[in-house]
């Protein structure tokens, strides 16, 4: 039997990251403070965006909006879940894909059923209530 080598790894090891198994991605104090930093900007550039009212057409503000959610899911996943093409064996790298994939559906799918309530179910005119029953 080799010392060098155990036939197992230690529990402790293998929770902290330290497995010999798997590259886990370890964040650093400035990584966190960077997708914090870049946390805050992307949630303060929307609010300021429909609070100033900085485009006449909501659509604009809508599209960029939801644009700027979507860029900060991945920042969420890059920073604070470690995905990276390495981690895993590229597994995580295949997570972010699929939740783009997916976030890419709940935003197009939440746009066009926005869009298609205003569209059907907005009040009607003056005109068109003086004939309701």
């Amino acid at each position: 039997m080799s010392s060098q080598a155990p036939a197992h790894e230690d529990a402790h090891e293998a929770h902290h990251g330290h497995s010999h198994g798997h590259q886990a991605g370890h964040g650093t104090f400035r990584s966190y403070m960077t997708g914090f930093a870049l946390s805050v900007i992307l949630t303060a550039i929307p609010f300021w965006l429909v609070m100033a009212g900085v485009f006449d057409s909501p659509a604009v503000t809508a599209v960029l909006v939801m644009a700027i959610g979507a860029i900060q899911i991945v920042v969420h996943m890059v920073f604070f879940l470690h995905m990276n093409p390495r981690s895993e064996g590229g597994w995580t790298m295949m997570a972010l894909i699929f939740t783009i994939i997916i976030v890419a559906i709940a935003l197009s799918g939440s746009l066009w059923v926005m869009h298609h309530l205003n569209t059907n179910m907005m009040p009607m005119s003056p005109e068109m209530m003086k004939n309701m029953p």
